[in-house]
C-alpha cells in the first residue's frame, strides 16, 4: 500500500511540474508578445508624429526668410531640443539627446556628460559612424581655467588648449577634460531611436539628432557656427 502511494506522488509530481511547465511557457510567451506589440506600437506612434514635421526650408520660409545668412544653434538639455535660429529669429527645434549623465555639466573625460557653456562649430564629417558629425570646440577656454584651478590639468595643458582654442579651432581632446564632441545622427539605429515617442539619452556627452535633422542642420551651418548649450 505505501509503495503504491509513493507511485501515485510520483505521477501526481509529474503531472504538477508539467502544468507549471505549460503555465511558465505560455505566461512566457504572452509576456514576449505584450512587449513586442508595445515597441511596435511606439514605433507606429513616433513614425505619425515625424510625419507631421515640416522640412528644415518650409520651416524657413513660413518664417520669411529664403536661406540662413546667421545661424545659430541653441541647445536645451532640459527640454531635450536642439533650436536652429536664423539670427535671433527660431526657425526649428528639433528633438535631441544627450550624454548618459544629465545630472551634470561635463567636466572630466569619460563623465558621459554634455558640457554646458558657449562653444561653436570647428570642424565638420560628413562620413561619420553617426551619419554625420558637427564637432565642437571643447573644451572652451572657461572648461580650461575651471580644470586648471582645480588641478586637473597642469599649467602646461592649459597653455596648449588655450593656443589651440585661438589658433587651430578644435582643441586636444587628449586631456583629463576629454573632447571629441559634438551634434550628430542616429547613425545604423535611426530608424529605431528616431521613432521612439520619448527621449534616451546614450551619447558619451554628445548631442544626437535623428540622421535627417543632421542632414538639415548639417547643410546650413559652418564652421564658426555659434552652440549654446544650456
Amino acid at each position: 500500500m505505501e509503495i503504491k502511494n509513493q507511485k501515485l506522488s510520483k505521477v501526481d509530481l509529474s503531472r504538477l511540474f508539467a502544468l507549471i511547465s505549460k503555465n511558465t511557457l505560455r505566461n512566457t510567451i504572452y509576456f514576449t508578445g505584450g512587449i513586442i506589440l508595445f515597441l511596435a506600437g511606439t514605433i507606429v506612434y513616433g513614425i505619425i508624429l515625424n510625419l507631421r514635421e515640416d522640412s528644415l526650408f518650409e520651416s524657413l520660409k513660413e518664417k520669411g526668410y529664403e536661406r540662413f545668412e546667421n545661424p545659430n544653434i541653441i541647445i536645451e538639455r532640459k527640454s531635450f531640443s536642439l533650436q536652429l535660429y536664423e539670427d535671433t529669429i527660431l526657425i526649428k527645434t528639433y528633438r535631441a539627446s544627450f550624454g548618459k549623465n544629465l545630472s551634470a555639466a561635463k567636466t572630466r573625460a569619460e563623465d558621459n556628460a554634455t558640457p554646458v557653456g558657449e562653444y561653436a562649430i570647428c570642424d565638420m564629417d560628413s562620413n561619420n559612424q553617426y551619419h554625420k558629425f558637427l564637432k565642437l570646440n571643447y573644451p572652451n577656454i572657461s572648461d580650461a581655467s575651471e580644470a586648471l584651478r582645480k588641478g586637473w590639468i597642469t599649467q602646461k595643458q592649459f597653455d596648449q588648449l588655450k593656443f589651440e582654442f585661438y589658433y587651430e579651432g578644435c582643441p586636444n581632446a587628449n586631456t583629463n577634460l576629454g573632447g571629441n564632441l559634438g551634434i550628430h545622427g542616429l547613425g545604423k539605429f535611426d530608424y529605431i531611436l528616431k521613432n521612439l515617442p520619448f527621449v534616451y539619452n546614450w551619447t558619451n556627452g554628445s548631442i544626437s539628432v535623428s540622421n535627417e535633422a543632421i542632414d538639415e542642420i548639417f547643410s546650413v551651418i559652418q564652421k564658426g557656427t555659434k552652440v549654446v548649450i544650456k
